[in-house]
């Protein structure tokens, strides 16, 4: 994975993007006549981590790849916010910042192939839902497959690789008939906002009525997972700067110490999850501002990927 530690946060993000591929370049030259499969690929048939995927697609502007999210981790100071500083919606997010970018292997991206031979970390899990023959290891006609699906929902780059975004895209259409079909989120008289961490999605729910998503999310990494269990909504900042990390926070709602829902200018789908926030898109998290209010439940479940 490629880290935002070796990036400049402060005006450093083309540069950081050109940095990465020369990097690229770099690994597989290195790579060359050596035995090593360029950039550290492993042979047929063995499955690429996805700790080792980048951003298939070069970014731009629009999206800081390198750079992680900087959630408050520590509890905010509480204040009323006046009626001026309400009035005021937070700004835009740029073009092209909710992109689906698929994270790929490093060769993958470099070569620039037109669909992959490799075997991707959600391979068997995306073999299924395709209805195809599920044995975890990639063919020509799973990439096939996978391309059409990628090409359907504009996931870039379309090479048939099985990767987290593609999964986790097909994992929101699960959920978008009944996201509570297996009902893991109680069912309550009162709204309840539910924050499916094995699927990557949240809605809200007043008794069995779905009155908000469900829609894609990114929750907490390793070490600083979203926490599970019953939380309450304690303070709302629509336009809130995390002071720790000097850092937007657009329509924070927070449920649980620094932990809120939140809206990022960047991408959400990264290998890499967030300090213990649940982050949305701009406009879904807009939306959810205009649904939940201080006082209102929110139930956390399951696991994050790789947590």
């Amino acid at each position: 994975m490629i880290s935002g530690r070796i990036v400049c946060q402060r005006g450093g993000l083309a540069r950081g993007a050109a940095g990465t591929l020369v990097a690229a370049v770099a690994v597989l030259s290195l790579g060359a006549g050596t035995g090593v499969a360029a950039g550290g690929v492993p042979g047929p048939g063995a499955a690429v981590p996805e700790s080792e995927l980048v951003p298939g697609v070069a970014p731009g502007p629009a999206q800081p790849w390198q750079i992680d999210t900087p959630d408050q981790m520590l509890a905010p100071k509480v204040y009323t916010p006046s009626a001026k500083e309400d009035a005021v919606e937070p700004k835009a997010a740029p073009p092209g910042t909710y992109d689906l970018i698929e994270y790929v292997p490093l060769s993958d991206a470099v070569s620039k192939v037109s669909c992959s031979k490799l075997t991707g970390p959600y391979q068997k899990q995306i073999e299924q839902w395709l209805k195809l023959k599920a044995d975890g290891k990639q063919s020509a006609a799973d990439c096939k497959a996978i391309q059409k699906f990628q090409k359907t929902y504009k996931i870039k780059p379309a090479i048939g690789f099985a990767g987290p975004v593609t999964w986790y895209q097909m994992m929101l259409l699960s959920a978008k008939k009944n996201p509570n079909a297996a009902r893991n989120c109680p069912v309550k008289s009162y709204r309840v906002a539910c924050v499916d961490l094995n699927r990557q999605v949240t809605w809200v729910q007043k008794g069995s009525k779905v009155v908000y998503g469900p829609v894609q999310m990114r929750s907490g990494r390793k070490g600083y997972a979203t926490r599970a269990g019953w939380h309450t909504v304690y303070w709302r900042h629509k336009n809130h700067w995390s002071t720790l990390y000097n850092s937007p926070m657009p329509y924070a709602q927070f449920f649980d110490g620094g932990q809120a829902f939140h809206a990022v200018y960047g991408s959400i789908y990264t290998t890499v999850g967030s300090w213990g926030c649940v982050n949305l898109k701009l406009g879904d998290a807009k939306k959810l501002w205009g649904v939940l209010k201080k006082g209102d439940k929110v139930y956390v479940w399951g696991h994050r990927t790789g947590t």
